[in-house]
């Protein structure tokens, strides 16, 4: 077991599907910073601002750049990251999957929409880790993570961030997009620092408030599989594409 957890916080991960991990980058703030720097100079393939005409700030984000942007591959080879990720998922390994970089400029009200990730991918399993880890300190734009949803029989329909549509032609095969806070969900979220990061199940349903703050809210988040994973079709077009192995985007 890593120094930086306990018996509890895996238990917790297991249970809840969600916790977080205090300093796990603390060694890594600046490196990260200037990774995600580096990628809004430079996007890549599938960079997408995910505001509409007229609404105010920026919510920027772009995966899957880690061979392109050394800041991020530094990161990945010299954290804890993946050994954390294995002792959260009790595997005997952690594989990175792909990496992910989320910008919310100050005065942007738009929330990130709630959602599972584990729809969009052609990956199945559940020892599956993602950390989510702001560069910024962070309290009212945090992540929230509803406890115990990667256990829920059915996943939740995906939809496109930017025009909140369905994803996927089989609604029938999921459940409808929830509201955590009018359903009195059991929503979990934390003030994190610099280098802490909130560590989840692909399967959590999960969201963001907008960021009406004054600062940036920047973070990366790093996604891995352990033991049990395995490629799975999906009946729509996955994100990440990996469009080198024939899956293609959306």
């Amino acid at each position: 077991m890593h120094a930086l957890l306990d018996q509890a916080t895996i238990d917790a991960f297991q249970t809840d599907g969600v916790c977080v991990v205090r300093g796990l980058f603390a060694d890594h703030v600046e490196t990260i910073r200037d990774g995600i720097g580096r990628n809004m100079d430079a996007p890549g393939p599938y960079a997408a601002e995910n505001l509409k005409a007229g609404e105010r700030g920026r919510f920027f984000d772009d995966y899957c750049n880690w061979q392109r942007i050394p800041e991020i591959e530094d990161v990945i080879r010299s954290s804890p990251a993946a050994e954390v990720a294995a002792d959260l998922m009790v595997s005997t390994t952690a594989q990175l999957f792909h990496d992910h970089v989320l910008v919310k400029e100050p005065g942007t009200s738009k929330p990130t929409p709630w959602h599972q990730d584990g729809p969009y991918y052609f990956v199945g399993g559940q020892q599956t880790a993602s950390f989510w880890a702001p560069v910024d300190p962070v309290v009212d734009a945090s992540l929230r993570c509803v406890a115990g949803s990667h256990l829920w029989a059915k996943p939740v329909l995906p939809t496109r961030w930017l025009n909140e549509d369905n994803f996927y032609p089989d609604e029938g095969a999921y459940m409808p997009v929830p509201d955590p806070d009018a359903e009195g969900m059991d929503i979990r979220e934390w003030a994190l620092e610099p280098g802490d990061a909130v560590a989840f199940n692909y399967w959590i349903l999960h969201g963001a408030r907008g960021n009406t703050t004054d600062q940036r809210r920047r973070a990366l988040s790093l996604r891995f599989v352990g033991d049990d994973a395995r490629y799975v079709e999906r009946p729509g077009k996955t994100s990440p594409p990996f469009p080198g192995h024939g899956m293609q985007g959306r």
